[in-house]
């Protein structure tokens, strides 16, 4: 069984998916559809802005979702077939349009509320992210838990790397114990702790905006962030959603949940390879890559 993943915030690159694009003149209804219902030229954001504006969480979504769906198109177009879909945070709305169930368009329209939203509400509520290794991921709960100020488990990406969000404080405060347990943290480039409940107020918004877009059953097998395996009830996406934004991403779950249904292929489409490191880092026996620019495109042992 092979799944397509899709990655998410962080992984932005400027030029990202460009030799694609122009190597797949198809693509570029992607690019338009993206620049009228965003109204901003997504071309030049994907490939001419700076790192630092690609950052922007108002940025950076929407261009690592077209990147993703760019990739993916492209490799469909050369004969790619695939079983199921996951994305991690971000990367679940490219799994949303990959799977049929929403448009492109309203992917975008999604995208574009959710990043304005979360982009709002990291500028309300100061917050600050980190990635933590080496350190079992009960034990950085019950550290956190017994922190002073706000810090949380947020992304349980592999048996070895558990990431915290929380405010600054409680971050730093956290740091310390996990340094003296010998683990390694880095900071992540992110401009909010997403995934926590510093995010409430975009949770809100989105959902108001997600009322009114149309969701179908998919096409494909759909895992999920929130509940860590296949999503079966698809009764009520704008609620699932939403919580999805204060909600753990419990990727480490998902691949398991996807080994046991017989997964032994993975395909991460977009710019970088993470997601390709934490399924080697969590499953064992199961072939992974990633595909991000012409090379790797053309390069996959994936077409039929």
């Amino acid at each position: 069984m092979t799944i397509s993943l899709f990655s998410g915030q962080g992984s932005q690159v400027p030029g990202m998916g460009r030799d694609i694009a122009e190597a797949f003149p198809e693509t570029a209804k992607i690019y338009d559809t993206a620049s009228e219902i965003l109204e901003k030229d997504m071309r030049a954001v994907c490939f001419e802005s700076s790192s630092e504006i690609l950052s922007e969480t108002i940025n950076a979504q929407p261009a690592i979702m077209i990147t993703s769906l760019v990739c993916i198109n492209a490799a469909i177009e050369k004969g790619f077939k695939f079983d199921g879909v996951a994305g991690h945070s971000l990367g679940e709305y490219a799994a949303l349009a990959v799977s049929g169930m929403v448009s492109f368009e309203d992917a975008f329209r999604l995208i574009k509320v959710r990043a304005e939203a979360m982009n709002e509400a990291a500028h309300e509520n100061k917050g600050a992210m980190a990635a933590v290794m080496k350190l079992a991921p009960e034990k950085i709960e019950e550290i956190c838990s017994q922190s002073k100020n706000y810090v949380t488990a947020v992304n349980y990406n592999s048996p070895q790397q558990t990431v915290i969000a929380g405010t600054p404080e409680g971050i730093e405060e956290v740091s310390e114990k996990f340094a003296e347990l010998k683990a390694r943290v880095v900071s992540l480039n992110v401009a909010g702790a997403f995934h926590s409940k510093l995010m409430q107020s975009a949770a809100n918004k989105f959902y108001e905006a997600a009322k009114n877009i149309s969701f179908k059953a998919p096409e494909v097998k759909y895992y999920s962030n929130v509940t860590g395996g296949e999503l079966t009830d698809f009764s009520d996406m704008p609620s699932l959603l939403a919580k999805h934004i204060v909600s753990p991403v419990r990727f480490t779950s998902e691949l398991n949940a996807m080994y046991e249904a017989g997964a032994d292929y993975f395909v991460e489409f977009g710019a970088g390879k993470t997601l390709t490191g934490l399924v080697k880092k969590t499953l064992k026996g199961v072939k992974a890559l990633n595909i991000e620019n012409l090379e790797t495109l053309e390069g996959a042992d994936i077409y039929e």
